[in-house]
């Protein structure tokens, strides 16, 4: 392989890809994507339908098989990086596999808890001679804010970013957007004063939105969210909190 696009293809709906990452998935002959397994397939089915809206030539798909972790480590830090490991020997080895021009589609953006470009270095440092080029996307945050036609911030406020375990550490401050919650950590945030915008599978078909007062809203949240997790097999949701 000689060149890889790392491509952002947004939250979930097609037209939320940029032209620059259509052309550049019109360089590409074979995407590679991490698969999920058979409950997920549905993420391979949206990746599909991206690049059948906005290809219309002939292209190769290899689904490489996620290794497995531990979800609830002792050592988070060690866990990950040795997920990290694995999954970049098997991207490597599939890099090794073909002549010309790869393609990874990141959902959202690959800034933003994303993996991939760390992966991507560790094939590098392990030998691998190839360009690569990073293709932006929208963010499943800007996505929530659109969809609950909010601004993340006020006046001259910073935007504060964090994963469900840094909330339940840490707590809340005066506002956040969280991500990778499995635990609803929301509803260990004491205070009667907070705001919650929610959002799941946003940009596709079963985009669902639920906002009001976190006490008001909280156990519906819950609820909703293990109903469509154990229809779906998988969810991916974000939120924002705010106080006042």
């Amino acid at each position: 392989m000689r060149k890889l696009y790392v491509i952002g293809i947004g939250a979930g709906d097609p037209d939320q890809v940029t032209v620059q990452a259509i052309k550049a998935m019109r360089q590409v002959e074979v995407f590679f994507v991490i698969g999920k397994g058979a409950e997920k397939q549905e993420l391979l089915d949206v990746r599909t339908a991206i690049l059948s809206e906005h290809l219309d030539r002939p292209y190769q798909i290899v689904e490489i098989p996620d290794p497995p972790r531990d979800r609830t480590p002792a050592d988070y830090q060690g866990v990950v990086e040795d997920w990290h490991d694995r999954r970049s020997a098997l991207l490597r080895a599939a890099f090794d596999e073909i002549e010309g021009v790869g393609g990874l589609l990141v959902w959202g953006d690959p800034s933003l808890y994303d993996s991939t470009l760390r992966m991507v270095e560790r094939v590098l440092a392990g030998g691998a001679v190839f360009d690569y080029e990073v293709i932006p996307g929208v963010t499943s945050v800007q996505a929530l804010a659109a969809r609950h036609r909010v601004v993340l911030h006020r006046i001259g406020e910073p935007v504060h970013i964090t994963t469900g375990r840094r909330l339940r550490e840490e707590g809340l401050g005066s506002a956040a957007v969280v991500m990778l919650d499995g635990e609803c950590s929301f509803t260990e945030v004491p205070g009667a004063d907070i705001h919650i915008w929610w959002g799941a599978y946003l940009g596709m078909p079963d985009e669902v939105l639920i906002e009001g007062p976190l006490r008001a809203v909280e156990q519906e949240i819950v609820d909703v969210r293990a109903r469509l997790r154990a229809e779906k097999g998988w969810i991916m949701d974000v939120y924002q909190l705010r106080r006042g």
